[in-house]
């Protein structure tokens, strides 16, 4: 804490920035998730603030994400159904899930999990962005047309039937509940059943009518009768809204996108004074308490929801770590990830208390905090000091912003958030397990599982399902190739009895490391501080590669960012005893021969000393 004025100018104008680029994905997410843009301003200004304070990445800036409002969406819109659709009397379940889900997170850190954030692979997280992306295009594609269900009188007549009879199995429960034999008398069932307001059906009915239609498989549903019904003033302001955000980052990315789209075409709304929908209001006082959380925050009340605010506390640690990682490589620094899991379960507890929607660390918003000169925590608090500064002063305004604007933002961030890299690999990984008679790639099956049951199922299921799928192709992989312990390790070793004859005036010229042992999402973290331990006087690199039997997606990866660190230094790599399947993989996206050309690749340790002695200047 004592240097958290260090960098005061560059620390407040980063947050500044930081904050006014989160103002819009704030927004969309708040009304995205269901609770409304105020709840989405709450998360944003409570987690950006106190994540910082207490969290272990001085860079960090934090609010709600993509991922973490996604699986928000399911747990309120699923609280609510069970509400009737009373969105004020399911609230306090659904920030009781959240405040448990920062308890979790809190916990998380006390017990240094953090560290083993890392062995989650490769494809599952891959599998579990892309759908991510997939759930919010999809969701938002009907408001983006001005489509809500719940307003289609026609669609939401064909559930009246299915209405009464959810009315009435309540009355019936009601009546078990207290103690009332049914068949005995059925008269007081009868007399309960005609005071059903037509008003009551209705309602009803639009609950079920919304719930038909929510999610990705939802809204797929539904869009046959949404083209037939589209809005044409709203499908103008969304696509305007996506014109914008495209094409300003053409001429300049130093303003955020975003927020010259959310000004503009919210601008031309008001100006011509056009018949649009507009958000829910913001509130413009100061954010209060949400007491009421406290009446459903009880054992037997949260015990259906504990598995998924666990859930929510483990996506939120893997997100803020993930984003921790960026911030660590931008500024050549080192993260405390216990730490920032406390900072960050801090955050969204407090936030749940005021009704802000969880989160989590944000990359977009860490890199323009970074870029614009933020170095100490400072700078995540002023971002959040900044949006309460923005809420307060143009609550009023901010609630004229149409809702296809919004939904307009929340498209490019669903196209943003997938992983291209993941899947442009998936027709050159190899197709390494056989199921009948077709030859699959084991690690595009885990991410093609994680994909489709995320976007229709259940995101939290999809992602365990895929772990077990991974753990258990690891085991047998393994299994296969080697009964060794993995032993990737940035540690001193002591030479090799071939390297003895090594000429000693080119050991400060020359590295040499030894990878013992497969490299894969297990041991791609002690694989990336590899080049950490490289000396600035090396020229060349030799990598000896010969225990190295098996290497997976995560360690491609790892590998190649690696070489392209050490080609920026220009530091030569050479590599001895490349065994065959790194060697396909690396081969598959170009690796080789783009980062190391063949002429550079040895089958064993005397060849690669008599190049080196040929093309390495003052050699003996």
């Amino acid at each position: 804490m004592k240097n958290l004025f260090s960098n005061l100018k560059g620390d407040v104008f980063g947050g500044i920035t930081a904050g006014i680029v989160a103002l819009p994905l704030a927004l969309a997410f708040g009304v995205s998730s269901g609770l409304g843009p105020s709840a989405g301003l709450y998360g944003a200004i409570f987690i950006s603030f106190f994540a910082a304070l207490f969290g272990g990445t001085s860079t960090q800036i934090s609010g709600p994400t993509a991922p973490m409002t996604a699986v928000s969406m399911v747990v309120i819109a699923g609280i609510i159904a069970a509400n009737d659709g009373d969105v004020s009397k399911a609230l306090p379940a659904i920030l009781s899930v959240f405040l448990l889900a920062g308890f979790f997170q809190i916990g998380l850190g006390l017990i240094g999990l953090g560290k083993y954030i890392r062995y989650i692979p490769y494809p599952v997280v891959s599998g579990f962005m892309t759908a991510i992306g997939l759930i919010i295009l999809l969701t938002q594609v009907l408001p983006s047309i001005g489509y809500y269900p719940k307003e289609d009188v026609e669609f939401v007549s064909n559930f009246k039937a299915q209405a009464q009879e959810v009315i009435l199995e309540n009355i019936l429960k009601d009546e078990a509940g207290e103690g009332v034999l049914v068949l005995d008398n059925f008269k007081e069932t009868i007399i309960k059943a005609e005071k059903i307001t037509s008003i009551e059906i209705d309602k009803e009915s639009q609950t079920l009518a919304a719930k038909e239609t929510s999610g990705a498989l939802g809204a797929i549903k539904a869009f046959p009768r949404a083209i037939q019904n589209i809005n044409w003033l709203e499908l103008i302001l969304a696509l305007g809204t996506i014109f914008i955000i495209y094409g300003f980052k053409r001429i300049t990315t130093k303003i955020p996108s975003t927020l010259v789209a959310l000004i503009a075409m919210s601008g031309i709304a008001v100006a011509f004074n056009l018949d649009y929908r507009t958000i829910q209001e913001i509130p413009s006082g100061i954010p209060e308490m949400k007491w009421e959380i406290f009446t459903g925050f009880s054992i037997s009340n949260l015990t259906p929801y504990i598995f998924t605010a666990l859930t929510l506390a483990l996506l939120g640690a893997i997100d803020s770590l993930l984003t921790s990682v960026v911030a660590d490589n931008m500024t050549k620094t080192k993260h405390k990830p216990n730490k920032e899991l406390v900072g960050q379960g801090i955050g969204n507890s407090i936030a749940a208390l005021f009704g802000g929607i969880p989160g989590a660390g944000a990359t977009i918003r860490t890199v323009v905090n970074i870029n614009a000169g933020g170095k100490t925590k400072l700078s995540g608090m002023v971002a959040g000091i900044m949006l309460l500064i923005i809420m307060l002063g143009l609550g009023p305004i901010a609630s004229k912003i149409p809702a296809a604007v919004l939904a307009g933002i929340l498209i490019t961030v669903g196209i943003g958030v997938m992983d291209y890299k993941g899947l442009k690999a998936i027709p050159s990984l190899p197709r390494d397990i056989k199921i009948g008679p077709l030859k699959l790639s084991s690690e595009v099956l885990i991410m093609m599982v994680v994909l489709l049951l995320s976007t229709f199922w259940n995101l939290v299921y999809a992602v365990g399902i895929g772990l077990v799928i991974a753990s258990l192709m690891f085991m047998k992989k393994i299994g296969d190739l080697t009964a060794e312990r993995s032993d990737v390790k940035s540690l001193k070793e002591e030479e090799w009895s071939d390297e003895k004859g090594f000429p000693a005036n080119l050991k400060e010229e020359v590295f040499i490391k030894h990878i013992k042992g497969p490299l894969f999402f297990g041991s791609t973290s002690d694989f990336q501080a590899l080049y950490l331990q490289i000396p600035d006087t090396a020229k060349i690199v030799i990598m000896r590669l010969g225990r190295m039997q098996y290497m997976d997606q995560s360690g491609l990866y790892a590998m190649e960012d690696m070489l392209q660190d050490l080609k920026t230094k220009n530091v030569e790599v050479l590599f001895v005893n490349l065994l065959q399947q790194p060697r396909y993989m690396m081969e598959r996206i170009d690796i080789i021969p783009d980062f190391i050309p063949k002429e550079h690749i040895f089958k064993n340790f005397d060849e690669c000393t008599s190049w080196i002695k040929k093309n390495v200047k003052d050699t003996i």
